[in-house]
This record gives C-alpha cells, structure tokens and sequence, in this order.
C-alpha cells in the first residue's frame, strides 16, 4: 500500500458516516432549549417534550428505595431481564391480546427508545424497506420514507414499487398516525361506520408477509369512547411476525426510570438478547423492580393522570382552535396536539417573514418564550406539535402569548 492509497485521519471525517448522518431528536432539542432558558430566569412554557408533569406514584417509589437496599440487586442480573419483571409483562401483555405469551418471549431494555432500535436492528438487513406512516417519529431517519401521505394508512391499496424485499410496516396504532393523539380507526367510512383499521392494517401486513412494528406505550391513554385495542387482538395470526414494544415512562410517570421491553417470536427475542448482552447488558435492577410495582400495583394513579390529561386535553385544543390560521384535530390518545399552521406561514411576525413551521416555532419561542416542535422534525411541514402534559396555567397561558403574538 503506498502513502497515497492511505486512508488518514486527516483524510476522511473523524466521525463515520453511519454516525454523522444521524441527526438530533428535535423534540429533546426543544425541551433543552426551554429548559436552559428557563435555568437562565427566562419564564419560558415547553409543551416540546412528551414527559408527564406527574411525580411518580409514591408505591413505585417506595419499591425503588426497599429494592435499594436489597443487595441482590447490587449485582449483575440476567440480560433479558429479572424473571419477576418477564412473568409480569408476559401477563400484561397477554391480557391486552388475549395470547399466551411466555416470559422467554420478553426483553426488558433501558427504555422504549432501545426497545425500537433493537427491533429493527435483529429483523431488517441492509436494502429492506420500512413503510411508517407519517408524521414519523423523530427518532427514525427521514427523507423520503416510502409511505403513502394522507389522512390515514390505506392497506387494500399496495403502495406502487414496493420491492418485495420490504421487510417491515411500522404501526403505533395507539401513539398512532398520521396525526399525533389520533387513535385508530381514524374516521368514519362513507356509510358512516367506523372501520376496524388496526385489523385492516393487520390482515393487509399478513398477506404481504411483512412484520409489524408496533410501540403501544401509549396504551393506557385514550379518551371518550376510543378503547385501546393490540394488533394482536385484531388479528392474533399476526403473532409469529410482530414485535410489541412498550414501556412505563407515560403510563405512570417514570420517564427517567428508562424502563421498556420488546415482546415477540422467540427467535427473535433470544437475538435482540444477545445484542443487548453486547449492547448494555441488563436494565438497573433497582428501576426493574419499580417498573415491576408499577406493573402489579394499583391503577388509579394511572387513572388520576388520564383524567388529568383528558382534561388538559380539551383545554389545549380549545385555545389553539381560537387562534386564526390553526387548524386543530382533536387528539383521542396521548398527549400531543398537532395543528396545522400553513394559513399562518408566509405572514410577516413583529418584521419578520415567516415562510416554514421550524421558523414559527423559532418566532414563537424567541418572541413569546413558547416552545413547540416544528413539523419538518416528524416529516410533516407546515404543522406544530405542542405536548400537553404539562400543567393547566401554563397550558393558558402559553397557548395565549402565541394567540397574542400572532394576533399582534
């Protein structure tokens, strides 16, 4: 090899090209942004973050600090996670789809993020295909995702040009798409009744052969008469080729506990297992056994928190619904409200010209102290997403500082 054939530090990027193209999560972007102004005595309102206000519930705390100070759990545990944690999510989710699930088909990870990377890091291969609906989450990659835009998935129509090496569909039918907080089924058919669409999805993903993603964090957090129903309950066929994911960080309160799991074939379980054993090895044994109080212990904090955001819920889509140039669906599940504000773009805002939601979202935080999420991070421009899990007076007075700047 001579020294011109070389490859040098100094003739390539220190950093891969894998690693390089990864681009910030916009909406942990945000939150830091408004939290650092907030540090700096600026009187800054987030709704960026999709984190709950709540403290969590004090019995899961309390499991915490016994399971502190039991030095078993001072040591390394099984990397799939403790046997306790596997039985209770194996129960969980066999409720929820009505399934026999065994613990060996569970994998506890360090939070719900890990959970998506490892599914799609042990089922897909370089060149397959992944259809999401948009708006995507933000932590995939975008670009030009092969998806078909529009209100909602349609699966009897096959989308043209999809190779059949594609691998996988990606569904969050309860965090669902294509508007955060829709709960599918999405809208009635023409003879005015509502579809089973997580069943369509369903059936339509058997057919082609394709396995279903599906992350039913959210499950616990819908509204009005929209239940929450598993893709395996729809169509339990489907259970040799779907991943579940979830975790505890909305449902009760624990973002920072980093507590989530994968549930599926065992195959495919025992090798996202052996990743992890490479990857993190096991989750913290003191966080296992919260989120396993959280599992088995009572439900109405949960409850008490629902309420709360159903509540917060009505209130957020009411305000932004006042605002000339919003347009507001109102969310059944989660807690994210995402209007359109295309009518807004091309106005001019306190002299400058405003022709993108990642600019308003920069207006509306630099002029109003109001942070949002622009659309352009979940592929979908000309939207906002605002999170209302934060407190009532600050959901008022938030959404009225942009009313004001906006009508200013």
């Amino acid at each position: 090899m001579t020294t011109d054939d070389a490859r040098t530090p100094a003739s390539r990027s220190r950093i891969s090209q894998r690693i390089g193209a990864i681009e910030p999560s916009a909406t942990l972007a945000v939150d830091a942004t408004a939290k650092a102004l907030k540090a700096a005595g600026r009187p800054v309102i987030g709704f960026g973050a999709g984190e709950p206000d709540f403290p969590t519930p004090a019995h899961i705390v309390d499991a915490a600090v016994e399971a502190a100070r039991d030095p078993r759990n001072h040591r390394y545990s099984a990397t799939a996670g403790l046997p306790e944690s596997r039985e209770a999510l194996a129960a969980s989710v066999s409720a929820t789809t009505s399934l026999e699930i065994d613990p060996a088909q569970v994998l506890v990870t360090n939070g719900g993020k890990q959970a998506v990377f490892q599914a799609f890091a042990t089922v897909l291969d370089p060149g397959d295909e992944v259809l999401a609906a948009r708006p995507v989450l933000d932590h995939l990659p975008r670009g030009d995702p092969p998806v078909r835009r529009g209100r909602g998935p349609r699966p009897r129509r096959r989308r043209p040009g999809l190779r059949p090496h594609g691998r996988a569909a990606r569904g969050r039918p309860h965090r669902p798409h294509p508007r955060p907080g829709a709960v599918l089924p999405l809208e009635p058919d023409r003879r005015g009744a509502l579809p089973e669409q997580v069943e369509e999805i369903g059936r339509w993903a058997l057919e082609h052969g394709l396995w279903v993603i599906t992350d039913e964090i959210y499950q616990s957090l819908t509204y009005g008469d929209m239940p929450f129903t598993s893709v395996l309950k729809a169509v339990p066929e489907l259970a040799d080729t779907t991943i579940l994911l979830g975790g505890v960080a909305k449902s009760f309160a624990m973002t920072g506990w980093r507590v989530g799991w994968m549930v599926g074939p065992l195959d495919v379980i025992k090798a996202a297992s052996n990743l992890q054993s490479h990857l993190t090895s096991h989750v913290n044994n003191i966080a296992q056994r919260a989120a396993l109080a959280a599992l088995k212990g009572p439900k109405e904090p949960v409850e008490e928190m629902r309420l709360a955001f159903d509540r917060r819920r009505r209130l957020i889509v009411e305000k932004l619904s006042a605002i000339d140039g919003f347009t507001v669906p109102t969310p059944t599940g989660a807690f994210y409200v995402f209007p359109d504000v295309s009518q807004v773009l091309g106005r001019e805002i306190r002299g400058r010209k405003v022709s993108g939601s990642t600019e308003l979202a920069t207006v509306i935080l630099e002029e109003a102290e109001v942070a949002a999420v622009p659309g352009e991070a979940f592929g979908a421009p000309g939207h906002l997403r605002f999170s209302y899990a934060l407190g009532d007076e600050d959901i008022v007075e938030g959404i009225d500082r942009v009313a004001a700047l906006l009508a200013g």
